[in-house]
């Protein structure tokens, strides 16, 4: 089996832009976390220094390759980066 993983750390979200499946919408200093196996990227945030990990929500998608997953892992934290335009860029990125 092949995998890789991302991880990125420090990342200001502003209010109502990342959901989580676990603890619904969270803000301020994030960690994200994307693991890519068998096709699929799975992305999870935390608050930075916490031991909790949250599912953010329509993950897993759909990775035809280490590099597709790559590059979805940094759209994800470049939308999460945009402040108030994260939302619709999120949805958009997880296809909600």
């Amino acid at each position: 089996m092949t995998w890789a993983s991302w991880t990125t750390v420090g990342i200001h979200a502003r209010p109502g832009t990342v959901r989580t499946e676990e603890a619904g919408v969270i803000e301020g200093d994030l960690t994200v976390h994307t693991t890519w196996s068998e096709g699929e990227a799975h992305v999870a945030v935390q608050y930075t220094g916490s031991a909790d990990w949250f599912t953010m929500v329509g993950s897993p998608v759909p990775c035809e390759s280490e590099e597709a997953s790559r590059n979805f892992h940094q759209a994800v934290v470049e939308a999460m980066r945009d402040g108030e335009e994260a939302g619709p860029s999120l949805r958009e990125l997880f296809h909600l």
